[in-house]
């Protein structure tokens, strides 16, 4: 499929009128300093004389302010057009209205393969091949023509019908069952069918290939840094130190587990007529097990399918499928946050691009803006994708018509989670380890070998190893000489003893080299084995 640029729509600018109740009523004059005044009346004058400036100014623009990228409304189909609009051929109207012809044809096709069905009988090769290219061949002036007889109908699912009619006249085979279309169908057997394969495809083709890049692309920091000692922090204060890749690793497994949790979700199908019971196909075939059909045509589109709806599909997948997409969303958050930090601390220095400008006013800046981009548009996709999770599960008695407008802005949720991954991986590519700041905040935190020592005390023995370590470190400085000195008077085995002297805090860092080795196996889908062999 091929997508060009949408159609044009102008855009209106509308100011309102000035509320002079607003104003001061107890005095004539506005005074804005001694030997200033100004008349209340004039100031009246210019600002109605302004409003109207604007709104004659708007009304001259309006000819000409067509639908771009500088004048959408939305900045997914703006300033970040050329980021998201991988996701347009399947999310967009377009997209829709394709999915809605893929689908009335399928449903004639299936048709003609019911015995019962005689009144339409199976196709030859030839009826198939033209079927196949109606589809296949399905363009933007196809979509344009259909909303064109939608015009007319005011009714977008009938529109793609009359579409096909008009469509399949040449086609001497089936211009004789022309009244198949839609057979038996309610607007929703169509519509659910629709969403539920532009979310499949768009899932497929475009959101998990970009997860994916996420989790590889933290995975292989994970590798790289392996062995990069860091100091950790807890509550914002010095901890036990680890690595840096350890740290990535984390955030590899965790997203890694989500986007198996999205992938897994099964995105489902109805196709039981008005209000799920197969009342108009039992009044016309009333021979035909209606339910095994439509469960085979679901399936034949390669949906899973669901028996118990109302005149919906109940939307209970797609609450399923975009809670799992926030948590997915939410733990990138904690890791665009966590390297923000970073940066801030100087363990990432960010490789820089000629011309590219940090701040306006303060030239030695370069700001983390892609994982702040990232944040922001996480945050704003998590904002639009559980609001669809909360609203799509509720449906009036049969059916209400608040989820058809509201289907409509699937896009913007999975648009601002590309935006956000496309963000998070551009960050990612210009980070540059700067261990020569990693190393110093080691030097400098000679206290966090208290936790080791005091374990080998209590291993030992030796009474109250915690109270004295507490004694030794807490809000006082701490440096190599006093913490071997101390090691020296401990009354322990001298190989112990020895291993201790060892120590400095570059090097107790436990197993977080393994860990974050390990990276791979840990990430792999149904992978048993354990990280630590």
């Amino acid at each position: 499929m091929e997508l060009g640029a949408a159609p044009s729509k102008l855009l209106g600018i509308s100011v309102p009128p000035l509320d002079c109740r607003t104003l001061p009523r107890r005095q004539n004059q506005i005074a804005t300093g001694p030997r200033r005044v100004f008349s209340l009346r004039a100031v009246l004058k210019d600002r109605h004389t302004s409003a109207d400036r604007v709104r004659e100014m708007a009304a001259r623009q309006s000819q000409s302010f067509e639908l771009s990228s500088l004048t959408a409304l939305s900045p997914l189909d703006g300033r970040y057009w050329s980021k998201v609009k991988e996701l347009s051929p399947y999310m967009s109207e377009y997209g829709l209205i394709y999915y809605r012809v893929l689908v009335e044809i399928k449903w004639l096709q299936k048709l003609s393969e019911i015995p019962e069905v005689v009144e339409v009988p199976s196709f030859s090769v030839e009826s198939r091949s033209f079927l196949q290219g109606v589809i296949d061949g399905f363009a933007l002036d196809d979509a344009q023509e259909i909303k064109n007889i939608e015009r007319v109908t005011n009714h977008d699912v009938k529109a793609v019908e009359y579409f096909l009619k008009k469509k399949c006249q040449s086609q001497p085979e089936i211009s004789k069952v022309l009244e198949f279309f839609h057979f038996a169908c309610t607007s929703e057997d169509i519509n659910n069918l629709a969403h539920a394969l532009m979310l499949k495809e768009s899932m497929d083709e475009v959101i998990l290939p970009s997860m994916d890049e996420v989790v590889s692309a933290i995975a292989l920091m994970a590798k790289n840094n392996a062995h990069v000692p860091m100091l950790s922090r807890t509550h914002g204060q010095p901890a036990s130190p680890t690595t840096l890749g350890k740290e990535m690793a984390v955030f590899a497994v965790r997203l890694s587990r989500e986007r198996r949790k999205v992938s897994r979700v099964e995105i489902m199908g109805k196709f039981a007529g008005a209000v799920g019971n197969y009342n108009a196909h039992l009044s016309a075939y009333p021979n035909i097990s209606w339910p095994v059909v439509a469960e085979e045509f679901v399936k034949s589109v390669g949906l899973n399918f669901n028996a118990y709806v109302t005149q919906i599909e109940p939307h209970d997948y797609m609450a399923e499928l975009f809670d799992s997409i926030t948590r997915f969303n939410t733990i990138l958050i904690d890791f665009d946050r966590d390297i923000w930090g970073y940066i801030s601390l100087g363990y990432f220095k960010q490789v820089t691009k000629a011309g590219e400008i940090g701040s306006s006013t303060m030239p030695h800046k370069v700001n983390p803006i892609d994982f702040e981009n990232s944040e922001g548009n996480l945050g704003k996709a998590n904002a639009g994708l559980s609001f669809l999770g909360r609203k799509l599960t509720i449906s009036r008695w049969q059916r209400d018509l608040t989820d058809s407008t509201v289907l409509r802005n699937m896009g913007e949720g999975l648009g601002h989670s590309l935006l956000a991954y496309k963000s998070a991986l551009q960050g990612i590519s210009k980070l540059q380890v700067n261990e020569v700041r990693l190393n110093e905040d080691l030097d400098k935190t000679w206290e966090v070998l208290a936790e080791p020592i005091q374990t080998v005390m209590r291993r030992h023995g030796v009474p109250e190893p915690y109270e004295k370590l507490k004694e030794l470190t807490r809000g006082r400085a701490v440096s190599e000489e006093s913490m071997r000195e101390f090691i020296d008077r401990l009354v322990i085995p001298d190989e112990a003893k020895k291993r201790l002297l060892k120590l400095i805090p570059h090097s107790y860092i436990g197993e977080a080299a393994q860990l974050a080795s390990n990276v791979d196996a840990a990430i792999s889908p149904g992978n048993r084995m354990k990280v630590l062999e």
